[in-house]
Parts: structure tokens; C-alpha cells; sequence
């Protein structure tokens, strides 16, 4: 059941990381995407997290992709699945751990306030190997993205301060129809309805990227 305006989701951790040197059986790199919880309040800009930076800024870091959001309820799921009880809040590159949201009841455009910051969801996170070098796991990238447990990106429409606890008023929804959910679907050739993905793709606060992602895959096409 997807929310409406006037309720409520919460801030359960807040997670920074910065460029650092790893190194696996594929050799050195770097990366931000391992991002620790802080229990401080931070200030949130409208283009970053204050303490969070972007290693691949080719890539990561645009407007759009200010803040990555993810499902609280996700992490007990992968603990299972990969057996790795380490797995919590930021295990999977997010900024905002969140309970009581998930890919099936955020919409594009959905608007929420935090704390005297205000955000606003533009698209889904789509995986990149990252996931799967992060946990060890050259199989994971994949699993995330048939599972649905993506997460998704806001844009910072009110700059503010932010700390872990508060919570996620919804005071927008602009565009019910267009979840998270269902952007994925199409971006990963699940759905091939082609003129639903055309609609989806004339959402005006869709990421262009997608835009262009969905009716490509809806119609069989490789990216």
C-alpha cells in the first residue's frame, strides 16, 4: 500500500563515506561506496550530504543523485540470503537508512520533508558492480537488481540540518502511477509494455537517463 500525503516514514541511520583505497583479488580501487553510520546532525545541501564524497563523480554526485535512499526492512533479507550478519545501515552505498518505505510505495516526485530540509525522489539507483565487489559477491549486482532492493535517489529541494531519528513527512505526490517499482521493471526488461514505459518516460521529474532507459528496454533494445 503506497502512502499518502500527510504520512510518515523515519530516518532510522544517516551514512557518509569518502574515496577510499580497497583491494580485492581484482586488484586496487577506489571507491566511497562503503558508507559508516553517524549518529551527528548534518547539514543537507542541494548537492550533497555534508561528510559524504563521491569517488566516480562521472558517474555519481549530479543534482539528481544528492541523497541515496534505502529500505530499512532490505538488510535482514540480504543477511539471510548471503549469510553475512555484518550487513546493516549503509551496506548497501546509501545515505539514509529508512523504515516505512520501500521501492513498491515511492513514487517519482514523491516530496518529503526532513527535519527543515525538503527532498524529492527522481529515480531509482541502478546497480553497478560496486554492490557485488563490496560484499565479495560478483553475483550480488544482479540479485539486487531482479530482487527490486535497488533503492532510489532524491534531489535536495530545501537545503537543511538532518540527524538520524527523524522522520520523512510525505507532503507531495505528484505522479502516483510512476514507482519506483515499475521504473525498474522496464529498466531491466521485465516489462515490455511499451506504451505504459512511453508515458513513465514523459514523467517530467523522471531523471532524463531513465527517460530514455525505459522505452529502450520496453522495446527489446540493449543500452
Amino acid at each position: 500500500m503506497r502512502p499518502d500525503p500527510g504520512q510518515s516514514a523515519t530516518i532510522v541511520s544517516i551514512q557518509v563515506g569518502v574515496p577510499t583505497r580497497l583491494e580485492d583479488e581484482r586488484g586496487r580501487w577506489e571507491t566511497s561506496f562503503v558508507r559508516e553510520p553517524s549518529p551527528e546532525r548534518r547539514r543537507l545541501f542541494f548537492t550533497h550530504l555534508e561528510g559524504n564524497v563521491q569517488a566516480d563523480t562521472a558517474n555519481h554526485g549530479k543534482p539528481g543523485q544528492a541523497v541515496l535512499v534505502y529500505a530499512a526492512a532490505h538488510h535482514p533479507a540480504w543477511r539471510e540470503e548471503l549469510g553475512r550478519p555484518e550487513i546493516g545501515p549503509g551496506g548497501f552505498g546509501e545515505n539514509f537508512t529508512v523504515d516505512g518505505l520501500s521501492e513498491a510505495t515511492v513514487c517519482i516526485g514523491d516530496t518529503f520533508t526532513v527535519g527543515d530540509a525538503r527532498i524529492q525522489v527522481t529515480g531509482p539507483r541502478y546497480p553497478c558492480t560496486k554492490i557485488g565487489r563490496r560484499w565479495g559477491t560478483p553475483t550480488l549486482t544482479s540479485r539486487v537488481a531482479e530482487t527490486g532492493r535497488i533503492g532510489w535517489y532524491c534531489r535536495v529541494v530545501r537545503e537543511g540540518s538532518i540527524e538520524p531519528g527523524l522522520p520523512m513527512d510525505l507532503v507531495d505526490r505528484p505522479h502516483p502511477e510512476v514507482t519506483v517499482a515499475l521504473i525498474n521493471d522496464f529498466g531491466h526488461g521485465r516489462n515490455r509494455d511499451v506504451a505504459a514505459a512511453t508515458r513513465v518516460a514523459e514523467c517530467p521529474l523522471l531523471e532524463e537517463w531513465w527517460q530514455r532507459l525505459v522505452v529502450v528496454r520496453a522495446k527489446g533494445g540493449n543500452w
